[in-house]
């Protein structure tokens, strides 16, 4: 087992920072990348946890203009920034909720490249059968979303508990098939990564305290600046590609990663 290194950081925090809002699940990459390297021990399992923190800080980054918005609308009493804050809120707790009842049955048992594989395959099918439909998108701005239309999209977002489907994958193309544009269920799904991934590493981060150290601080660190500048890139590419094409080729690409998945552990 290969000691976790600068950089392998830095190769994983961009990779994480790549994969973590597209439809292609950033754990089947990491998953592969940690064993290639040889640091998928549990320091190294706790070290991709961490640098999540820095796609999350990535997004805040991009969409701080929103935020502020929503902030002062908030405090000056404006509907429309309360009815943003419930419908992320409504969105947010199904995931919650199952992931705190769920998550030790889901890292004992689910945990494994195999279902992970399964999940990357049977997800870029859903993928392609999603953008062949045709479909007349019924809201194309997340103000315009009912809590219905959030509370479904949560309810999607739980699909990605189960390892390798893929969390932006589950949120946006569930958000489409809910009648969500392209681009909505995109920035929808971004909004809903803040406070969805920060319980989650929060969470995660506390139950494995006891393997973190202070000797790993340079090294966490530079995952979490590579995480966080490739995330802030690929947050404001995915918009632009997304205005103009379909999820398509992500679904095709999925199957491809899931068949090395499964032709490389096997």
């Amino acid at each position: 087992m290969e000691s976790l290194g600068l950089w392998h950081a830095v190769i994983l925090g961009v990779l994480e920072g790549l994969t973590e809002f597209l439809p292609v699940s950033s754990t089947g990459h990491l998953i592969i990348a940690e064993d290639a390297m040889g640091v998928n021990d549990a320091r190294g399992k706790v070290f991709a946890i961490f640098i999540q923190l820095g796609a999350i800080l990535a997004v805040c980054v991009a969409y701080r203009a929103k935020l502020f918005e929503v902030a002062g609308g908030l405090l000056g009493g404006d509907a429309s920034a309360r009815r943003f804050l419930v419908n992320v809120l409504i969105a947010f707790l199904p995931a919650m909720a199952f992931g705190f009842l769920l998550h030790g049955l889901i890292k004992t048992h689910l945990f494994s490249p195999l279902t992970v594989a399964v999940a990357l395959i049977i997800g870029g099918v859903i993928i392609i059968w999603v953008e062949a439909r045709p479909r007349q998108p019924r809201v194309r701005d997340v103000d315009d979303m009912t809590w219905l239309d959030a509370l479904k999209v949560g309810l999607c977002q739980c699909v990605a508990l189960f390892p390798g489907a893929s969390r932006a994958g589950s949120t946006i193309i569930g958000g489409m098939l809910v009648g969500l544009s392209r681009e909505t269920a995109t920035r929808f799904s971004f909004f809903l990564a803040m406070p969805t991934m920060a319980a989650a590493v929060t969470y995660d981060l506390y139950k494995n305290a006891a393997i973190l150290s202070w000797d790993d601080a340079g090294v966490f660190a530079a995952g979490f600046v590579a995480a966080f500048i490739t995330a802030l890139v690929t947050v404001q590419a995915l918009l632009a590609y997304v205005s103009k094409h379909s999820f398509t080729p992500f679904g095709w690409y999925r199957i491809v990663l899931g068949c090395v998945v499964l032709w490389y552990f096997w």
